[in-house]
C-alpha cells in the first residue's frame, strides 16, 4: 500500500450539515486513514523577495489527510468520495 496526502482546497463557514458530512467520510474511510489531520488557518507564502499572506476563501489550502491505497488511482476514487468545497489535490508521498 502507498501513502497519499490529500490537501482539501476551500473554504465555506461550517455548518452542523458540512461538519457531519466530514465525520461520516472519515468514519466510511476509516480503514483507509492513516492520518485524520487538522483544519489549517490562512496560510504565508515565503519567497526570497516576499512574504505575503493567503486568502482563505475558495483557492485556499484548509486541510490535509494522510491515507493508504493501492495506488494513485484508488487514492483517485477514495477523494472523490470526500465531501469537498472545492477540491481535493492528492500526491503520492515518497520515501527517503
Amino acid at each position: 500500500m502507498a501513502k497519499f496526502l490529500f490537501l482539501y482546497k476551500g473554504f465555506e463557514q461550517p455548518t452542523p450539515e458540512i461538519g457531519a458530512a466530514w465525520m461520516r467520510w472519515f468514519e466510511d474511510m476509516s480503514d483507509s486513514i492513516v492520518e485524520q489531520g487538522n483544519p489549517l488557518n490562512p496560510g504565508t507564502e515565503v519567497t526570497r523577495d516576499s512574504v505575503d499572506t493567503l486568502e482563505f476563501g475558495h483557492d485556499a489550502i484548509t486541510g490535509y489527510s494522510v491515507v493508504e491505497a493501492a495506488d494513485k488511482d484508488a487514492a483517485i476514487a477514495m477523494a472523490k468520495t470526500n465531501p469537498m468545497i472545492t477540491s481535493v489535490l492528492v500526491y503520492e508521498i515518497g520515501s527517503m
